[in-house]
């Protein structure tokens, strides 16, 4: 998926309703552009034997302080 450039960036926040100045275009492209490259990174681990998490219970959590 390519980057997301600013003018677009504009053009989805305002569609969904979250207008922007146009000082924040960039900025707020360049938050969605980073989000993105962590979630592929994310999407690229293998977690075949984790439980899902609503399996865990906190209150069955035992930490040792150290």
């Amino acid at each position: 998926m390519p980057e997301l450039a600013p003018d677009e960036a504009a053009r989805l926040a305002a569609r969904a309703g979250l207008p922007l100045e146009a000082a924040r275009h960039a900025s707020v492209a360049a938050v969605a552009n980073h989000i993105h490259s962590v979630v592929t990174v994310l999407r690229e681990l293998d977690f075949g034997d984790t439980a899902p998490a609503s399996a865990y219970r906190a209150e069955e959590d035992v930490r040792v302080a150290g």
